[in-house]
């Protein structure tokens, strides 16, 4: 995962061990988009918006020969991948200006680039900087329609603080509709795959779906408010959940989850 954006340059680093809670639901999207890499022996790969490092371990037990370096803009992320893979290289960078080195073979982003400003444009960008053969292999989050990420916005904006969640500009774009990132890879490349994999997480708990956002989606509402206003958006949005996502038969809760998948072939 790991989201390099503007709500990364918020106020508060992004949290490895929130991340982490739910690390086998969130490992499942990267190992399934690398799955689809078709790749034998890449000399050279990049993590993009490395996180924690999880995705960056799949990347080396899938190719073990090749170097693999990790790119994240979050100190604390970076700290929790260092400590898990002490031989593997990762660096801080911005992705909306950061590019590979000559002779990167993949550049593999798992749920970073939705938080990224004008983000089509980057993954162009990047995809011009493959050698012939390289592989840009991209998942984003594509579930802005969802409760999930409704109620967020219905919770900021009906409170007291409306205001200081508005200056932050919380809310996340929708993403552009797979025809338009078609149309401006396909130029730039030799082949590209696009598809939707829709995910229905199995959660303990209501509180756990909060728990869930709150290493990602919930970050940018949370971060501008002192610890009382935190205390009561996060109740007031722990009910609207518990509205929109009835228990099942056990008392768990299933989170439905889309997302987008992109590999293009250089």
């Amino acid at each position: 995962m790991a989201d390099l954006s503007r709500d990364r340059r918020a106020s508060e680093d992004w949290s490895a061990r929130q991340y982490l809670k739910f690390e086998d639901e969130r490992t499942r999207p990267p190992r399934d988009l690398l799955a689809q890499v078709p790749l034998d022996s890449p000399k050279r790969v990049a993590d993009l918006g490395c996180g924690p490092g999880n995705s960056t371990e799949l990347l080396i037990e899938r190719f073990p020969h090749a170097e693999v370096i990790g790119v994240d803009s979050s100190p604390d992320m970076l700290r929790q991948a260092r400590a898990r893979l002490p031989r593997c290289t990762f660096v801080e960078g911005d992705l909306s200006t950061w590019l590979p080195e000559p002779g990167t073979d993949l550049l593999f982003g798992n749920a970073v680039f939705h938080w990224v400003p004008e983000h089509p444009k980057v993954l162009a960008r990047l995809l011009r900087s493959l050698p012939p053969g390289g592989v840009l292999a991209v998942q984003m989050p594509d579930n802005t329609n969802e409760p999930a990420l409704m109620l967020m916005e219905k919770v900021a904006a009906a409170g007291p603080w409306s205001a200081a969640i508005a200056q932050a500009n919380a809310a996340r774009n929708d993403l552009p509709r797979p025809e338009d990132y078609y149309d401006l890879l396909r130029p730039l490349c030799g082949r590209i795959d696009i598809w939707h994999t829709h995910y229905n997480h199995i959660i303990e708990s209501h509180a756990g779906v909060v728990e869930w956002f709150k290493g990602s989606g919930l970050r940018p509402f949370l971060a501008p408010l002192d610890a009382a206003m935190r205390e009561a958006f996060t109740a007031r949005y722990t009910d609207e959940i518990r509205l929109a996502y009835p228990a099942r038969s056990d008392g768990r809760v299933m989170l439905k989850f889309p997302r987008l998948f992109i590999v293009a072939v250089r």
